[in-house]
């Protein structure tokens, strides 16, 4: 039954892989400011668009019939303003990848070297890359795990059984091999967001945490909540200022009580405390080290899955060396959760959405 297939998730302590997605951004900023190459990527980085086909839709005031207004193709009318998109902008979906069962408290991380047909993890962590050469910002954009949309299904023979409402999380599931798992999520992420086009992918393992942690030094953090889990070795106590190596950088930004509704708000809280700290100190590290900008983008290098080739990451990371990043230009997709029969639901507000999608996507005409 595809309903006996959908979801396998812990009940008292949950992980998830957020944080990795901007640290990913990070790395790739870093990285780039050593990267002497000729840019020339940028040709296949557009070329890799895999949006949906057609244009963005159900986007924009609704048009009366006696009443038609006249704008271009790929524009849209929204609160009487006409916008055009932005066709400079680039997309990345980013995705952090878990597979984690009721029999272990911790979960486990996902394995880019191992796969089983319809066993391809769930993505935890959904974050778009929006990559502006018109504003020189790179923005983030949440999608929240458990929004329910439309996911595309296949049983584990691999007959294609249909479109369900399910959590976008799960679409990642379904599919014979690594490739195919991430452009399946692709689709559906694309299809949440009105058909946005989506340049290219990079799926991600939480494993390279401990490794990328270490890099630069280890962490240091002032912690923000008290984190006991003996299992872990993690005694770690509010208020207390400790460096974060190894195995406990990977359980300070990943544990959560699951027992607390909505206790993913207190760790978003450290995650984003860690991420701001890991990017000085490795921006400090990279000034004075060549090498620990290369370490970092090998490391990262290990634990990914993605359709970006060499000369598009490098073109990525020419072009946005000087671009800002700042808590500012981190987005959610609003919206509400509610306890399902069995797991968290979340749904979207669309006027919300819309909302963020006209401001991220689209530039008004002048």
């Amino acid at each position: 039954m595809i309903e006996d297939r959908i979801i396998t998730e812990k009940k008292k302590v949950s992980i998830t892989a957020k944080f990795v997605v901007t640290l990913i951004g990070i790395v790739l900023v870093i990285a780039g400011i050593y990267v002497v190459l000729r840019t020339v990527g940028k040709n296949d980085l557009y070329e890799l668009s895999s949006g949906l086909e057609g244009t963005v839709t159900d986007l924009g005031d609704a048009m009366p019939d006696n009443e038609p207004v006249q704008i271009p193709e790929g524009h849209v009318l929204y609160n009487g303003v006409e916008y055009a998109p932005n066709s400079d902008l680039v997309c990345i979906l980013v995705m952090g990848i878990d597979t984690e069962t009721v029999n272990e408290i911790g979960g486990q991380s996902w394995d880019i070297d191992e796969f089983s047909a319809n066993n391809g993890g769930q993505a935890d962590a959904i974050f778009l890359m929006l990559l502006d050469p018109h504003t020189e910002k790179i923005s983030i954009v949440t999608i929240n795990r458990n929004t329910m949309a439309d996911v595309d299904v296949w049983d584990s023979s691999g007959t294609y059984r249909g479109i369900y409402t399910q959590q976008v999380a799960l679409q990642h599931g379904y599919g014979t091999n690594q490739v195919m798992c991430a452009e399946h999520q692709v689709v559906a992420v694309s299809r949440l967001m009105h058909n946005i086009p989506i340049h290219a992918y990079a799926a991600i393992s939480m494993d390279a945490i401990p490794e990328l942690n270490d890099a630069v030094g280890g962490v240091t953090v002032e912690v923000l909540e008290t984190i006991v889990y003996p299992e872990y070795d993690m005694d770690l106590h509010q208020g207390e200022t400790v460096t974060l190596m190894g195995d406990k950088a990977y359980w300070y930004v990943r544990l959560r009580d699951e027992d607390l509704f909505d206790s993913n708000s207190l760790r978003l809280e450290r995650q984003k405390q860690y991420l701001t700290s890991f990017a000085a100190k490795a921006k400090e590290s990279a000034k004075g080290d060549i090498s620990v900008a290369i370490d970092l983008f090998n490391i990262m290098q290990k634990y990914m899955v993605t359709d970006l080739n060499v000369s598009s990451f490098t073109y990525l990371a020419s072009e946005t060396v000087d671009y800002e990043f700042n808590d500012k230009n981190m987005y959610s997709v609003e919206g509400e959760t509610i306890q399902g029969t069995d797991f968290e639901e979340y749904y979207i507000d669309e006027e919300a959405l819309q909302d963020l999608i006209i401001k991220l996507f689209y530039e008004p005409v002048q």
